[in-house]
């Protein structure tokens, strides 16, 4: 009978304050998700992951949880990031960067803060360089690169950088309105800016994603996983001949993925994991990363602007980051707001884009270069 009783009371008699804690956190993502839409489709899974992977003695986590078991096949394996990348890139319609290439430069500027935030990580003393690197790539403002870098540097700290990179991504819409406005004048944010139409050859759309993958791929091979699946979804999207399948990643693969994808990454915040204190300092830095990502953007923009004749709007700079496509609405917003005829969403758009290939390669930079500084040291 004392058997019977231990196994019914065994979660009570386990069970900690950390727990409750973490129940806390995931019910506040599960709310910001449900209440706030925020990134809905991630923060939910994740947040009930997180409550999942904490239920002291849980049969979703362990040797043979299945939790586990769809990190062991999707995270460390690799597959899930690339399978979401080939949804992505499905979605993407690269046509507005190739009919003003000029945004190039703004998604490459837009990935100052990957950079500030490593020095700054490795400068703290608390981590070292690929951990550094791994906290860093969270202002790619990019889940899957996100998650692919922390699997390969720190996966010790795989769960606080993938909550960092999707819960920032979704507060987008909070983060950058207060930085572009205080790095911007009034004038400088009603800048009309004019867009050239321009025809984009049947052929140039389907050479585009085929060139981008070899050109990123001799130059740094350990990025062909992630450009290539990126623009292998973009091939299928432009190719003509693939509309189903087209159609099937950018709906059904996207959606099952990152299901299985979020709960997975919820399940990796146990208490043991996440409540200590390098997790806050990467919640914070994460955020320096998205703050400096912008602002890296913004202030590019307001650098060219001195040798243009004709300006861009320095908001442009901001649409930069890989949030894909919530940066480049909340940039038409603000304009629309201090000017109601001011249209610039489709600048913003191609930056947008741009800053989408800038984030894989800046990530795969980081994976070649990292390495090769460790092995010379």
């Amino acid at each position: 009978m004392n058997g019977l009783w231990n196994e019914l009371l065994i979660g009570i008699v386990n069970f900690e304050f950390q727990h409750l804690i973490m129940f806390a956190i995931g019910g506040v993502l599960i709310y910001l998700a449900i209440a706030k839409e925020y990134e809905p489709m991630l923060l939910l899974p994740i947040g009930f992951g997180a409550i999942l992977c904490n239920i002291p003695l849980s049969s979703a986590v362990g040797e043979e949880g299945f939790l586990t078991l769809l990190y062991n096949a999707g995270i460390r394996t690799e597959l899930f990031p690339v399978l979401i990348f080939i949804a992505v890139g499905a979605m993407i319609d690269f046509k507005p960067l190739m009919q003003n290439p000029f945004m190039f430069f703004f998604g490459a500027a837009a990935q100052f803060g990957i950079f500030f935030t490593m020095m700054f990580a490795l400068a703290t003393g608390h981590f070292d360089l690929k951990e550094a690197a791994a906290i860093g790539i969270i202002g790619a403002a990019d889940g899957p690169t996100s998650i692919y870098v922390a699997k390969e540097f720190a996966q010790n700290y795989l769960g606080p950088i993938s909550v960092a990179a999707y819960s920032y991504m979704s507060l987008v819409p909070i983060i950058q309105p207060p930085v572009i406005r205080l790095l911007t004048t009034k004038n400088e944010r009603r800048i009309r800016m004019k867009y050239n139409q321009v025809e984009i050859p049947k052929i140039i759309e389907i050479l585009f994603p085929i060139s981008i993958t070899v050109i990123a791929g001799i130059i740094a091979p350990i990025s062909v996983a992630l450009i290539g699946s990126l623009m292998f979804g973009n091939l299928i999207r432009v190719c003509g001949v693939l509309t189903r399948l087209s159609n099937a990643a950018q709906n059904e693969l996207a959606n099952l993925v990152t299901l299985l994808l979020g709960i997975t990454i919820g399940s990796t915040m146990t208490a043991e994991a996440f409540l200590n204190v390098q997790t806050l300092m990467i919640m914070g830095m994460g955020l320096i990363a998205f703050i400096f990502d912008t602002a890296g953007g913004v202030l590019f923009a307001k650098f060219i602007n001195l040798f243009l004749r004709e300006k861009v709007n320095p908001m442009i700079g901001a649409a930069g980051i890989s949030a894909f496509p919530m940066s480049g609405r909340v940039v038409q917003k603000i304009a629309k707001e201090e000017d109601p005829h001011n249209f610039i969403l489709m600048q913003a758009m191609s930056a947008n884009v741009a800053g989408q290939l800038g984030s894989v390669v800046a990530g795969s930079l980081i994976l070649a270069l990292v390495p090769a500084v460790l092995a010379t040291m």
